[in-house]
């Protein structure tokens, strides 16, 4: 049973960074941009599906790999490095809160989106004032970027989970737990 669980969490997390780095190319070339946070939402989706050791490991790993793939994020000035945190943040959040329990969408929802951009804020000032980069100006321009990003994933999570939700036995790797 246990061998199941992580296989279909690896096919899952797989089919997810997979998305990651599909989406930000789709948005580029259709003009959107990284506006829309194209990157992190199948990162924060993937989250709602796997165990947390899943989801932080393909949130940290997607935004470097595709740096690595496409030059985008960029590793100067380091937003890859900022979104690997981000990514990890969203994922592991939802995945720790959510647990397989669709009663519990409008708890992680919300938690995993402001950790993961409170944690963009702290890594973004950081970073910039490390690469001696203007840290509050750096920071305050990434959190102002993201926000049609922010509504995107409040908007198409919800959604997606509770069409998701039927498929219960197909994409859910844990049971719900008991409401507390």
């Amino acid at each position: 049973m246990q061998g199941a669980r992580r296989l279909r969490s690896m096919v899952i997390s797989a089919a997810m960074a997979g998305l990651a780095l599909v989406l930000p190319v789709a948005f580029h070339m259709t003009g959107l941009g990284s506006k829309f946070l194209p990157m992190l939402l199948p990162l924060l989706l993937n989250g709602f599906f796997v165990a947390v050791p899943w989801a932080l490991l393909t949130g940290a790993a997607v935004p470097l790999i595709s740096s690595l793939a496409t030059g985008m994020p960029p590793l100067y000035p380091p937003v890859a490095a900022a979104m690997s945190v981000e990514g990890a943040v969203l994922g592991g959040v939802a995945a720790a809160l959510f647990r397989g329990n669709p009663k519990r969408l409008w708890i992680a929802l919300p938690a995993a989106v402001a950790l993961g951009r409170l944690s963009t804020l702290a890594s973004t000032f950081l970073l910039a004032w490390l690469f001696d980069l203007p840290p509050g100006f750096a920071s305050a321009a990434v959190l102002l970027q993201g926000l049609p990003g922010v509504a995107l994933q409040l908007a198409v999570v919800p959604l997606a989970v509770s069409a998701l939700s039927r498929r219960r036995g197909i994409l859910f790797t844990h049971e719900p737990q008991p409401e507390a």
